[in-house]
């Protein structure tokens, strides 16, 4: 068995969309309309996937602190005001780990968390 991707139900996927591709810059990998994949996650209307799952549309929950996306990048800096130009909701203030990792937390439409970071390899340089 190998690990596809994970996949996320969304109230819109238009917002969705412009919230992955405009400002986190995903590619789309396949476009089935209520679903729309970029490789290594998905978003799925949330009335398709509440049927999949033979359950009511307001069972399905944004918001639980319990799972995140995460991505990296190396132009940190630059990111951080786009999130603010954006003004994009955050879990919590930026950090920075005692490994010297930059990262920030923050909802996406639905309240899903999504993390960015800079990658180990660039922290790296940076601290060369």
């Amino acid at each position: 068995m190998k690990y596809h991707s994970a996949l996320i139900a969304v109230s819109s996927i238009e917002r969705s969309r412009a919230f992955y591709e405009g400002l986190l810059g995903q590619k789309v990998l396949y476009d089935f309309g209520e679903n729309v994949s970029y490789g290594g996650f998905s978003i799925q209307e949330r009335h398709l996937w509440a049927d999949f799952l033979q359950k009511r549309e307001d069972e399905v929950r944004f918001g639980a602190l319990d799972a995140e996306l995460y991505f990296e990048e190396d132009e940190f800096d630059a990111f951080l005001e786009r999130l603010h130009a954006a003004g994009v909701l955050l879990v919590a203030p930026p950090v920075k780990h005692p490994w010297e990792q930059r990262a920030v937390r923050f909802y996406d439409p639905d309240r899903h968390i999504i993390e960015v970071a800079e990658s180990m390899e660039f922290v790296c340089r940076r601290l060369i």
